[in-house]
């Protein structure tokens, strides 16, 4: 008996990474959090390249702001500076390499872009998983439904969870974004992003006396007495952070939808339902793992 041909889900259409290559947005080490954080938000974007002379020497991530600005380090915000959270490990790619070798490091490594750089290790430029889905979308048969690639089993909070324990939830899972359900019903998405500007730069000194809050972050350790003081951050919680009403797919859309939906949006997920019931989740992540795998899949 005959195996039924799988249609082809990409088409063989080369693409130099020069093509989409970007230059980043860099800083210096000694930039403070505070200022990277401003320029994030200024340009909507995830990550900066930081760099000393014509080299790149660290990056740092939403995800880096948001761990750093924990109310229970033991340095105070103010003087915390990028060399202390960036990234060191850099995963480089040659200008010579491939779309397809950039998507291996991003799965091999579980991040979410890559340093191109010559062979005198210059900074060329970076390529993200966001350029990848571009890349997709020229490259796609428009023959992949989404239940072929999504994750089944989606992690969530409810909306009452504070800010804290959503935090948690993401490090401890490391992930990048939860979706806030309501009986089963998806109504929110979190992602780093959205604490970079709401946990505690605007939160803390909004609500924080000065001097209570020096002492707070001054404190390594968590006790009584910054419990107490604390007991009203801990009032905030995932709806108030939370992006509404997210965009959402079906398992038999095709993922060339979900691709220029995160794309148009700007956006890296989307929650998946059937019967507005969530049952799955479709990433960035999850259309790289496609060029990765040069689309055999499974």
């Amino acid at each position: 008996m005959k195996h039924k041909r799988q249609p082809k889900i990409l088409r063989n259409i080369p693409v130099e990474l020069k093509s989409i290559t970007k230059t980043p947005i860099t800083i210096p080490p000694n930039t403070s959090i505070l200022d990277a954080r401003d320029i994030l938000l200024r340009y909507g974007i995830g990550r900066l390249v930081v760099k000393l002379g014509k080299k790149a020497v660290g990056i740092i991530t939403e995800k880096d702001i948001a761990r750093s600005v924990s109310v229970f380090s033991g340095k105070p915000i103010e003087k915390i500076l990028v060399r202390d959270i960036m990234s060191k490990d850099l995963v480089t790619v040659s200008p010579d390499g491939s779309i397809y070798d950039c998507a291996k490091q991003m799965k091999k490594h579980g991040i979410s872009s890559v340093i191109i750089q010559d062979k005198r290790q210059n900074l060329v430029g970076v390529i993200t998983k966001t350029d990848l889905v571009s890349t997709f979308l020229a490259q796609s048969t428009a023959s992949l439904n989404i239940s072929r690639i999504m994750t089944k089993k989606v992690i969530t909070v409810s909306p009452n969870d504070s800010v804290f324990e959503v935090q948690s939830v993401l490090f401890n899972n490391k992930i990048s974004r939860v979706v806030v359900t309501k009986n089963k019903k998806p109504i929110g998405i979190i992602t780093y992003r959205d604490f970079v500007p709401a946990k505690t730069f605007d939160l803390h000194k909004e609500f924080v006396d000065p001097i209570e809050r020096e002492e707070i972050s001054s404190s390594p350790q968590l006790n009584e007495f910054n419990v107490n003081q604390l007991s009203y951050l801990l009032t905030f919680s995932a709806k108030d952070i939370m992006t509404k009403e997210p965009f959402v797919a079906y398992p038999d859309n095709d993922v060339y939808t979900a691709a220029i939906l995160m794309i148009r949006h700007g956006i890296s997920g989307i929650p998946v339902i059937r019967n507005q019931k969530l049952i799955g989740i479709v990433t960035k992540s999850d259309i790289v793992n496609v060029l990765a795998s040069k689309g055999k899949l499974d």
